[in-house]
């Protein structure tokens, strides 16, 4: 079975004295499989909501009504740097070696760990960016005035410090701030959706790509949190009063595609949820789903961390109580990743055009494997091979390259046999005159 772990973070004081919780811990990695255990504590950070993230290698944790961020490395276990920057931070997302922060003045902060390069946007929102999601090529920022950003990535980190970096598209349906805001995997323009929440009691889902509004879920409580099935299948959704609620998309009553039997403008009402929170640990605060959407974890404010089994709707379970609110989940996927290099230590921003250097250490051997190692390696037969043999089975007979080349080699041994059957000849033909001359 694959180990999968998760990262909790908490802010704010504790809320009794416990002396069995670490003093000044701040972040704990949880492994959820095989069995459930803390492995490890990170001290001395307090990160409000959506100001987590968590790479192979580093931890990265914005601080609570601060403009820094505390750095942390997984293989030591501790902290790494103390990072400043000019406006307060209230949301990150990480793609890569790539760190995003969504500021206070409505800001978008591109920082490349292992170069050290920061890229700022204008002000692209009035008020604070709360949360944000990322793509390979898209980054979504959502922001207390209602409004929400699609942007290039691509774009925000060309190197031309000419280019203007403005929205690719820009969603305005919403009626009050975003609470809350999860995105597919997918690269296809006309399945990739991203999925808003909101203090309207209301979540939309979007087609970002075409800025277009797939469906509008109307909730009795104002949507806190979200959480996405890794297959985009369904969301889940923590509200104020308590509640969790499981949405599907694509149920005997499709919500999506073309088996929905109402249009893209109308607006579905729900109210049955499937589970609630236990009154004594409040409304959960954050949500994060396993890998395989079967175990949704759950955060409250009252310092509970719940598990609840999806596959059997059964009632929550308690894994830990960490005596402060929880902010943060955050599941670290158990399947390591195909890069070829990784940041050891990261290089502090920096503005301005200057040049810069690229610090990382190579994961990956330098020669490239041979056919026959990709062959061992792959997962059935390579793609290109079965390219390569249908091609073959494709080519006229007797005009292949080795044909060709056993041709000419036939040619050339004729040539010769043919030159030492005339040498023959005219040696024959001498001795025979000169035997006819001397009788």
């Amino acid at each position: 079975m694959l180990t999968e772990s998760y990262f909790v973070s908490v802010a704010g004081p504790p809320l009794a004295n416990n002396t069995a919780i670490a003093k000044d811990a701040g972040i704990y990695e949880h492994t959820l499989h095989p069995s459930h255990s803390t492995t490890g504590t990170l001290k001395k950070s307090s990160s409000p909501r959506n100001c987590l993230a968590v790479s192979n290698t580093h931890v990265f944790a914005a601080q609570e009504d601060k403009a820094t961020v505390h750095v942390y490395t997984r293989a030591k276990g501790n902290q790494e740097a103390l990072v400043t920057f000019p406006e307060r931070v209230r949301s990150v997302a990480l793609l890569d070696d790539v760190l995003i922060l969504g500021t206070q003045e409505g800001r978008v902060i591109v920082w490349e760990v292992c170069t050290g390069r920061q890229v700022t946007t204008p002000a692209c929102h009035v008020q604070a960016i709360t949360c944000m999601a990322v793509t390979p090529f898209h980054l979504i920022t959502a922001s207390d005035d209602s409004n929400i950003h699609v942007w290039s990535l691509s774009r925000l980190l060309e190197r031309d410090p000419t280019i203007e970096h403005e929205p690719q598209e820009s969603l305005t349906n919403h009626r009050a701030a975003i609470t809350s805001l999860v995105v597919g995997q997918s690269v296809n323009p006309d399945t990739n959706i991203c999925i808003s929440a909101s203090k309207d009691k209301s979540c939309i889902v979007w087609n970002y790509q075409l800025g277009v509004a797939l469906r509008t879920i109307l909730f009795p409580s104002t949507p806190l949190c979200l959480a996405l099935d890794p297959c985009a299948r369904a969301f889940y959704a923590s509200t104020e009063d308590g509640s969790l609620y499981a949405i599907e998309l694509f149920a005997e009553k499709a919500l999506l595609g073309p088996q929905s039997a109402e249009e893209n403008s109308t607006a579905v009402q729900v109210s049955s949820a499937f589970a609630a929170a236990p009154q004594e640990a409040g409304p959960a605060s954050c949500l994060g789903l396993s890998y395989d959407g079967t175990i949704l974890i759950s955060g409250h404010s009252r310092g509970q961390v719940l598990r609840w089994d999806l596959s059997s709707r059964a009632d929550s379970t308690e894994v830990a109580n960490l005596n402060a609110a929880i902010t943060n989940i955050v599941f670290v996927s158990p399947l390591s990743s195909q890069r070829p290099t990784k940041p050891v230590a990261i290089v502090k921003p920096f503005l301005g055009s200057r040049s810069y250097n690229f610090t990382s250490q190579i994961d990956t051997d330098m020669v490239e494997d041979t056919r026959f190692a990709q062959m061992i390696s792959s997962n059935g037969i390579p793609t290109d091979t079965l390219e390569q043999a249908i091609l073959a089975f494709q080519e006229p007979v007797g005009h292949s390259i080795g044909d060709q080349e056993v041709r000419k080699e036939n040619e050339e041994l004729w040539e010769i046999i043919n030159e030492q059957r005339t040498l023959q000849k005219k040696t024959l033909q001498r001795y025979v005159e000169a035997k006819s001359a001397n009788p």
